[in-house]
């Protein structure tokens, strides 16, 4: 089969071995698959990804000597049944899956395993008791969408969130616009949304945003202390002391920018007694002054992922059209077409998620 392989900084598209099925997998064609944030970051920043992956405990199995076939956002036709399989999809099948398979007892990731093809191949042997398939009549391409959008949705969750909040989203990327649409999922407003690129803000409105800022035109903070502060508060220690001011809303703020700096900026932005959840993947060292948190009484949550019943409720909100990721799709790519899209996401004004199509 032909794939997008990753290799020493670069993609070449070549042929790979087709995949031999263990016990338990069922081979399934993929139809399309997204680019992630974290499959550029691992392309362009590869020794640095390898070691925190693996000094932070192995959950990507990438090494760097060897070529991989990234894509981790897939979904996909069932072709063949493998050994040991009840036959529960049959062949024509639409699926999706979390991106992990089992061979035997071993799990294995999909998308930065040297050993296992991800979704910038033809073919991928996934696991028959992970496999989910797509609802009646949903389009097929929004199931490639199921996994960035089930990242927000599980941070969301688990920042304990109820219809109480104000929220406060950094960072309009696919995952910001994800967490954006889970709140909205959940009911709460205002959602408020800042980011610098104008395309970004614009689907932060498409998915639900109530107001969408540019940083560099006023404070996100403040339009959320404005949010949460009703009228007649007092912040002074004494009124605060003796309750004698009505209390705010509660503030929820949610980090999905992932670099160097947001936290500061928002543990000095934030207000008091706000909770900080860290939903973006910063690979590299940072800097933030405890005090700020110790003196506001932050709560900092990081989060990472989703459980596989935050992945199955993902699929059938987008299957239902209670959250739509129509806007979030702007490119289509065949193989040939991988390392080029790679160069053009580094623009946020040109694209939001990418599909590569294999047999395109």
């Amino acid at each position: 089969m032909r794939a997008a392989i990753f290799h020493q900084g670069e993609f070449t598209v070549a042929p790979i071995p087709d995949p031999v099925l263990a016990e338990g997998q069922v081979l399934v064609r993929t139809r399309a698959c997204g680019i992630c944030g974290s499959d550029l970051h691992a392309a362009k920043y590869t020794d640095a990804f390898v070691d925190v992956a693996k000094r932070s405990g192995g959950r990507f199995q990438m090494v760097k000597e060897r070529p991989v076939v990234f894509g981790h956002e897939f979904v996909g036709e069932v072709m063949e049944n493998g050994p040991g399989t009840e036959g529960r999809f049959r062949p024509g099948t639409l699926v999706t899956s979390m991106p992990l398979t089992i061979a035997g007892n071993q799990v294995l990731g999909v998308g930065y395993n040297p050993d296992v093809p991800g979704g910038f191949a033809e073919y991928m042997p996934l696991a028959e008791r992970m496999l989910l398939p797509l609802p009646e009549g949903m389009n097929p391409d929004h199931a490639a969408l199921v996994e960035p959008i089930a990242v927000g949705v599980h941070a969301v969750e688990f920042a304990r969130t109820t219809p109480e909040d104000a929220a406060l989203v950094i960072g309009c990327g696919p995952i910001g616009l994800a967490v954006i649409a889970a709140l909205k999922l959940k009911g709460i407003a205002p959602v408020i949304a800042a980011d610098f690129s104008p395309a970004r803000r614009a689907l932060a409105q498409r998915m639900g945003a109530d107001i969408v800022l540019d940083p560099a035109a006023g404070s996100p903070y403040a339009a959320l202390e404005q949010a949460i502060t009703p009228a007649g508060y007092d912040g002074s220690r004494y009124a605060q002391l003796l309750g004698l001011s009505p209390k705010r809303r509660p503030a929820v703020l949610f980090e999905c920018v992932g670099m160097p700096g947001v936290m500061q900026e928002m543990f000095v932005g934030a207000p008091p007694g706000a909770r900080i959840v860290i939903v973006g993947v910063c690979m590299e060292p940072d800097r933030f002054e405890p005090f700020f948190g110790i003196v506001k009484q932050l709560n900092v949550q990081f989060v990472l992922g989703y459980t596989a019943e935050e992945f199955a409720a993902t699929l059938g909100h987008i299957g239902a059209g209670r959250i739509d990721v129509a806007p979030l799709i702007t490119g289509r790519v065949g193989l040939e077409g991988v390392g080029q899209a790679f160069t053009d996401l580094a623009n946020p004004e040109q694209h939001a998620k990418v599909l590569v199509e294999p047999w395109r």
